[in-house]
């Protein structure tokens, strides 16, 4: 893994201005910047859309048909808590209260993932250099999709923008053996102090975690009902479908759209950028209703979400008018699509591109 560093003093006094103005905007107001009780009240719900069907599925007193729709709803309910819940709490904005956040945190482990694991690939790697070939797993080395232009290019890439949504739904139901992967793999690149080796507590929780998972999704619905190994893998599959598709779409919409570029270190490993002018450089907003936004935790405010990781999203909207205009007066593109069909549309595109 490559040592990568930004570098551009030039353009490094947007950030000092823009972090001050967003500091004066929370002491005007007395406002925390971490989540109210109106996120601990999100939080419930979503867990209570993703336990709540799961219940009334293990109650067997439906149909099957019926507990099909209840995966459904599980589903959403687990992109949800991805989104709303989990996301905020392992950046440490969900609250003020470290154990609260940790609480929550942990919800992660019910959508099949794990936090140390998170907080290395997302918080540490991702956030600080987003968009950069083989730094950056969201856009490094996917099956079968080309998503970076470093990546190497294979005939089949020139049909992912069809087939790419398929295995979008994929992404959870992959957190079984992609946690396994990462683990050994952080575990072998400690050599640049960016990752930390993973301790003995680390790997026993990993493999504990993914034990009780299985108990838990698995063990129990087919011991305490009469569905059959059939029906039950119908409906998990079709939970962790309809999980990883709206996860994964939301998070690609920020990274990989028109206007979102990939820059490439020198062979220093030197970003001539700042690191929160990169930030603008490779994300992007999106235009939702409120009701949308309010589901997604945020994210069509990723632009924020990248240059303020530890502030709760339900600043966002708020702060992306100081950002916007910040960038503007610094001339520093403002990457925002009108509408989340033409953020979907978008994505499209750049999927053509990079398969062509």
């Amino acid at each position: 893994m490559q040592l990568v560093k930004f570098s551009n003093r030039d353009k490094s006094q947007f950030f000092s201005v823009l972090r001050g103005r967003v500091e004066i905007y929370f002491k005007q107001g007395a406002i925390s910047k971490q989540g109210d009780k109106s996120l601990i009240g999100k939080g419930i719900f979503m867990l209570t859309l993703l336990l709540l069907p799961y219940s009334l599925i293990l109650s067997y007193q439906f149909s099957p048909w019926a507990c099909l729709g209840l995966a459904v709803v599980m589903g959403l309910g687990t992109a949800g808590v991805g989104m709303a819940v989990m996301h905020d709490a392992n950046h440490g904005s969900f609250s003020s209260h470290p154990w609260v956040n940790a609480l929550f945190s942990s919800s992660l482990y019910l959508l099949r993932g794990n936090v140390l694991n998170w907080k290395v690939q997302h918080n540490t790697l991702h956030h600080t250099y987003t968009n950069i070939h083989e730094v950056d797993e969201d856009i490094t080395g996917k099956f079968l999709l080309r998503l970076s232009w470093g990546d190497p290019y294979w005939k089949i890439h020139r049909y992912q923008h069809i087939y790419a949504f398929f295995l979008y739904g994929l992404m959870t139901l992959s957190f079984l053996v992609k946690d396994f992967r990462q683990a050994y793999k952080y575990n072998h690149r400690t050599e640049n102090k960016l990752v930390k080796p993973f301790s003995n507590y680390d790997i026993g929780l990993l493999i504990t975690s993914k034990l009780i998972y299985v108990l838990f999704i698995v063990g129990l619905p087919l011991a305490i009902t009469k569905l059959t190994f059939g029906q039950w893998l119908i409906g998990f599959l079709v939970m962790h479908f309809i999980a990883g598709l709206v996860l994964s779409t939301i998070f690609q919409l920020a990274h990989l759209v028109e206007g979102a570029e990939q820059p490439a270190p020198d062979q220093n490993g030197l970003i001539t950028n700042a690191w929160a002018i990169h930030q603008l450089q490779t994300t992007a907003d999106f235009s939702s209703p409120r009701i949308v936004s309010w589901f997604i935790g945020g994210l069509d405010f990723q632009v924020e979400h990248h240059l303020f990781p530890t502030i709760s999203h339900i600043h966002y909207r708020a702060l992306s008018s100081i950002v916007q205009r910040t960038a503007e007066e610094y001339a520093i593109p403002y990457n925002r699509k009108e509408s989340f069909f033409k953020a979907i549309a978008s994505h499209i595109r750049m999927l053509k591109r990079l398969g062509n």
